[in-house]
């Protein structure tokens, strides 16, 4: 479902109250700024940042058995296979 547009605030108004039209889009409220009555810009807020990976947050409080990687026996692989 798409948002509703929000009401269009003239430049002049924009420039004005631009802290507060920041805030506004900051908190999800698009912001539709026009020249002359025709919209030129939309002010929304940005995406939050992807936080970089952290590798190794394990290490040292799981164990891998030895033999993960080998072959599942006969019987256990025909209950994955639903025989």
């Amino acid at each position: 479902m798409e948002k509703p547009l929000s009401k269009a605030i003239n430049i002049h108004e924009a420039k004005t109250h631009l802290s507060r039209l920041v805030e506004q889009a900051a908190n999800g409220k698009e912001v539709i700024i026009a020249k002359a009555g025709k919209p030129m810009a939309r002010l929304v807020p940005l995406a939050a940042a992807a936080r970089p990976k952290k590798l190794g947050m394990l290490k040292g409080r799981i164990k891998v058995p030895d033999d993960f990687n080998a072959p599942l026996d006969a019987e256990t692989l025909a209950m994955f296979q639903g025989r």
